[in-house]
């Protein structure tokens, strides 16, 4: 699972990752979660191939991953069959730090992401996928380069993504930052977010977050995006798509003129949205606009752009 590329590395800290079940077949599961007292993971420095990797829960005690090493997946999108590589599934009590670097090598794929090539673009991995994971922190982590969005929180309680720093080359399309959906109780506090797509972007069913001191661009923005597309989103018991989210000293530059863009769905409209000292500019001659649908932002302090300055679209649209 972990090939060893570059630097010298002690083996005891290495074995610590062949303990739990690392084995160079590319697609064994790590074993930490079978131990039943608390553990760390611990991924020393240096620099690895990593073909791909699922920690999947329940598990008998909190777990901790000490990412210290450069991590990088295969370079040929073709590798991929699915769209995970790193993934954290169904994990409570888990946390992730360290000063580690996961790298999506996506110069490959940048060039043949296109509108027109679905599914090669529905096989790219995200670089980190957290599915059902509760009560979670994520701390002082680099994505590069991934080859599709890099950090993807999916159907998540109680998750704080702190100190994140995510990068990648200004034209990689579809490389939103973070993005999330189905969650509750998010946090992604003082991070600095350069890639070619959103910066953050949010799904429906996301409720009781907050976003604050981030630094973002020259992506597209933050945006709120494409709720009331699709028959299944959640919540539907209280048709409410998208409430309590918290918007607070972002700051940056957009390559596009929508610096801000929260379009939600005519039934269902975002709740209680607060925007609160947000500077994005656009990066181009004309001057960053806020596009709005169906919601009514709460906001504060100095705003630019002007929240929903921009032309309402007239039905909702994707944020990819």
């Amino acid at each position: 699972m972990l090939a060893r590329l570059a630097s010298k590395v002690q083996s005891d800290a290495f074995d610590v990752v062949a303990k739990f079940g690392a084995k160079a077949d590319g697609k064994t599961d790590l074993k930490a979660c079978a131990s039943v007292t608390p553990s760390t993971v611990v991924i020393p420095k240096g620099t690895y191939l990593l073909s791909k990797v699922n920690l999947e829960g329940p598990c008998k005690a909190p777990i901790e991953i000490n990412v210290q090493g450069t991590i990088q997946a295969p370079a040929d999108p073709s590798a991929f069959k699915d769209p995970n590589w790193v993934r954290f599934y169904s994990v409570e009590n888990f946390k992730m730090f360290g000063r580690g670097i996961f790298d999506g090598q996506g110069s490959i794929a940048y060039e043949k992401n296109t509108c027109e090539n679905r599914e090669f673009r529905s096989k790219l991995p995200v670089n980190i996928r957290f599915d059902f994971v509760t009560n979670a922190l994520i701390q002082d982590i680099t994505s590069k380069d991934s080859k599709l969005f890099h950090i993807n929180v999916f159907a998540c309680k109680n998750i704080t993504l702190e100190r994140l720093k995510i990068e990648a080359p200004d034209e990689s399309p579809n490389t939103d930052g973070i993005h999330m959906g189905k969650s509750e109780g998010v946090n992604i506090i003082a991070s600095d977010i350069k890639t070619g797509d959103d910066c953050i972007s949010i799904g429906d069913g996301t409720k009781n977050m907050v976003i604050k001191e981030i630094t973002c661009g020259p992506g597209h923005g933050i945006s709120i995006g494409s709720l009331g597309k699709f028959q299944n989103e959640e919540p539907e018991e209280s048709k409410v798509k998208l409430s309590n989210i918290s918007f607070k000293n972002i700051r940056g530059t957009s390559a596009l003129p929508e610096a801000i863009k929260f379009i939600c769905s005519g039934s269902s409209p975002c709740q209680n949205v607060e925007l609160a000292d947000i500077d994005i500019k656009h990066n181009g001659a004309e001057p960053a606009t806020s596009q709005c649908l169906n919601v009514k932002p709460i906001t504060s302090g100095k705003l630019n752009p002007i929240p929903c300055s921009g032309p309402v679209p007239k039905t909702p649209s994707a944020t990819a």
